[in-house]
């Protein structure tokens, strides 16, 4: 008997490869679109200056009389080369000759402007808060939010550097296992993150998580079709996510914590990937002793489980 039959005879796709890929592709669903979760955290809403006399909310009716919203950003905030409200400047003191309230000046030199020294006011129509938002991340800091995509991009890039060497030397399962776990506790705690300093720490080791999770899910699935799927099905759901969680802190969390709960059926997976694995040698024992018009076979392999480790000798196991 070839050693080919013996494996049809034991069996090779059964329930658990099944509801293994399902896990995989489930996980390669709620963790790969982390990549670009930037695209809506990160997003950058309209913006201009905070200005005195329209946000302050002591300023009574009386200081601005009855000038509406649109006259008071024109005396206030400098237009830009598109004749827009300018993002990062304002007028040193408003401007009410803009306005034509006391005649038109011939010789009207250029108002004094200054920058954004009082912060900034966030259109909210579509996010009610992002990363931009959270630490001003506009105008002279805009570059900053290019460095964290680009932090992330380098974590990817070290994850795939390491995934490679440490999942051949501790298995796949392992590393996808001990992945998860700090998966889940960067991305939640990204949601939490008191500093942009923080928050880029974080990024990094969420990068070299998902690209480790993500190696993995593909090198034991083997179906990379399936996989590329669930990878765009997941894009689908968070951006869905994304319109129904306008605030990135809430968005976060929500493609976060839920990775935590992909721990559990991962420990339930080991324990019966080693049972399954200590039967299937058992089968090839057994159907390998029954075998009588052919010439005994004899290979040789061996089972590492947590606290015994098998050695397999042409027709009995052995403690190593």
């Amino acid at each position: 008997m070839a050693f080919q039959d013996l494996l049809n005879q034991a069996g090779s796709m059964g329930r658990y490869q099944i509801l293994q890929m399902a896990f995989l592709l489930i996980c390669n669903v709620m963790v790969t679109p982390h990549a670009i979760l930037e695209n809506f955290t990160a997003a950058i809403p309209g913006h201009r200056c905070w200005v005195h006399i329209i946000d302050n909310d002591t300023v009574s009716d009386s200081d601005s009389g009855t000038l509406s919203q649109d006259d008071l950003l024109r005396i206030s905030i400098p237009l830009d080369s598109n004749l827009r409200p300018d993002k990062c400047h304002r007028f040193v003191q408003p401007q009410w000759h803009l306005l034509h309230l006391n005649g038109t000046f011939s010789n009207v030199t250029e108002p004094d402007t200054e920058p954004c020294v009082d912060g900034w006011v966030y259109d909210q129509s579509t996010f009610l808060s992002t990363t931009v938002t959270e630490w001003d991340l506009v105008c002279g800091s805009q570059v900053l939010g290019s460095v964290a995509k680009f932090i992330l991009m380098i974590g990817i890039l070290v994850g795939g550097f390491l995934g490679g060497h440490l999942s051949d030397r501790f298995g796949r399962k392992l590393i996808l296992t001990c992945a998860l776990l700090p998966m889940a506790i960067t991305g939640t705690c990204a949601a939490l993150a008191p500093t942009f300093f923080i928050y880029c720490l974080l990024h990094f080791l969420k990068g070299v998580c998902v690209s480790l999770i993500h190696m993995n899910c593909v090198l034991l699935t083997l179906v990379t079709i399936l996989m590329s799927c669930a990878t765009s099905f997941g894009s689908i759901v968070m951006a869905g996510l994304a319109f129904a969680f306008r605030n990135w802190h809430h968005l976060q969390l929500v493609m976060s914590v839920p990775i935590f709960f992909f721990l559990i059926p991962t420990r339930d997976f080991c324990i019966w990937w080693y049972s399954r694995r200590v039967c299937f040698y058992s089968t090839l024992v057994g159907l390998s002793m029954q075998t009588h018009d052919e010439s005994p076979i004899m290979f040789q392999t061996s089972l590492h489980l947590p606290f015994v480790n098998l050695h397999f000798n042409g027709n009995k196991f052995s403690n190593l």
